[in-house]
């Protein structure tokens, strides 16, 4: 729905590390310069330290975007580990399937992979992303991979992307090794106001957007770039629920009040008073009126079907009574049969005990045919009948089903002078057909719980049964 009020191919703010939306500001096309520089010049050791957000992953996944087919590639994300895992890890993305126990095996396998692509021209970078999580004997297992080296070049680019505590650590003196082998260090900062302009921008093109009118106003991404604090990740938590809120109050430029009220709702500023999540009320309200819309919209089709159908089937029987009686013109009187049940059927509907009779008259049931065809018997008696029509055996026998009806609703709520009168009802076989076992049943159950008149029941009930 987004996507279509805005005319956008794609969501311009998504939360993966897409390299077609990286935008090289000015500290981003300069860590790339640099992790590029650090590569090509072979210096072994690189690192890239920046905040959460700052799109450290989407500048990697650019680089090796960059050098693919010009050199073998590891990229390691799962930095939670051991130090063996590590290599394990590294073996694996290189298609290193025997997969030892052992570390000396490991590494002379890692030093048949580094030789072959060397003697192929090809070098081997391995990059490993979220590299604060590393412990120290992991990082200390790091370091030893630069020993995989000739007399000339070093047979493995590593570069370490991490937060800033991952410049810490390599500030630390047990780790002092690992640090004097680091040649690079590439940072990333914060975008400014105009940074921000450009970055929103940018995401958008890549999305689709023509730019007929400014999907944000100046004053929005003035709020967008202040309180963000310029991190990447964000702009786009921002941009996302503002294209969201914005479409939902079919604003086809965002204004400031939509900012406000996201950043109410992602509460990324103290200075906001925090109310509840208009956000998400207004989204499920909107959702909640389309709805209502569509159901309204096919509201008319129940009644409809409804009537159609009775007409239908009044049609069909009065073709097949009129051809019985060779009537030359058999669809009068069924129409108009038809619209008297409809009429009938409304009546039974809105008059007491109506769930127990609409039971019985439903469409195909001995009952609706008894409707249909006293229809056809007698116009001064049907005019003179507001609601559905049966002879007197057929009246009794419903009046006899809604009694039964009723009587096994109070056996289901244990009522036992129900159980004893339906007992009676299936002995004696007049208003239902006789069924000695029913009535043994219900006896039974109405006798554990006390009552006299089952008990008394139960002694005669063999002599009745032989009758």
């Amino acid at each position: 729905m987004v996507l279509d009020y805005y005319n956008l191919k794609e969501q311009p703010f998504g939360v993966t590390p897409d390299p077609r939306y990286l935008y090289l500001s000015r500290t981003h096309r300069e860590a790339l310069a640099s992790l590029a520089y650090g590569i090509q010049s072979g210096r072994g050791f690189i690192s890239l330290v920046a905040g959460p957000g700052m799109g450290k992953t989407t500048i990697v996944r650019h680089l090796l975007q960059q050098l693919e087919g010009s050199a073998r590639m590891a990229f390691l994300c799962q930095t939670l580990c051991q130090p063996e895992e590590i290599m394990r890890a590294l073996l694996r993305d290189l298609a290193v399937t025997d997969d030892s126990s052992d570390v000396v095996r490991m590494e002379e396998q890692l030093d048949a992979v580094l030789l072959a692509e060397a003697r192929a021209g090809r070098k081997v970078i391995v990059v490993i992303d979220e590299a604060q999580n590393l412990g120290d004997s992991a990082l200390e297992r790091v370091r030893l991979l630069s020993n995989f080296e000739t007399t000339t070049d070093k047979l493995m680019q590593i570069v370490l992307a991490g937060q800033p505590q991952l410049g810490e650590k390599l500030a630390s003196p047990r780790l002092l090794q690992l640090r004097q082998r680091m040649s690079i260090v590439a940072r990333l900062q914060p975008l400014d106001r105009e940074e921000t302009s450009l970055y929103i921008a940018h995401r958008l093109r890549m999305a689709g957007y023509n730019f007929s009118d400014p999907l944000f106003s100046a004053e929005a991404e003035t709020l967008i770039a202040k309180y963000s604090d310029g991190i990447p990740r964000n702009i786009n938590n921002i941009c996302f629920n503002a294209l969201s809120l914005g479409c939902v109050e079919e604003q086809k430029t965002i204004q400031p009040d939509v900012i406000r009220e996201v950043l109410n709702d992602l509460d990324f500023s103290a200075k906001w008073k925090r109310e509840p999540g208009r956000t998400g009320r207004r989204l499920i309200a909107w959702t909640r009126r389309k709805s209502a819309t569509l159901r309204a919209y096919f509201a008319w089709q129940k009644p409809v079907a409804t009537l159609a159908f009775l007409i239908v089937l009044a049609l069909i029987l009065g073709v097949r009574r009129g051809a019985d009686a060779g009537s030359s013109s058999p669809l009068r009187v069924p129409l108009a049969s038809a619209m008297e049940v409809h009429a009938s059927a409304s009546t039974i509907v809105q008059s007491p005990g109506a769930a127990s009779v609409a039971r019985s008259v439903q469409p195909g049931s001995k009952a609706f045919s008894a409707v249909l065809a006293d229809d056809h018997s007698d116009g001064k008696q049907s005019a003179s009948r507001p609601v559905a029509r049966t002879d007197r055996k057929e009246r009794e026998q419903l009046t006899t089903e809604i009694d039964t009806d009723e009587l096994w609703k109070r056996v289901k709520k244990q009522n036992s002078n129900a159980e004893v009168e339906l007992a009676r009802m299936y002995l004696d076989g007049t208003t239902v057909p006789r069924n000695c076992e029913q009535a043994h049943i219900l006896l039974q159950a109405a006798s554990r719980k006390g009552n006299t008149a089952a008990s008394e029941l139960l002694n005669d009930e063999s002599s009745r049964c032989e009758k």
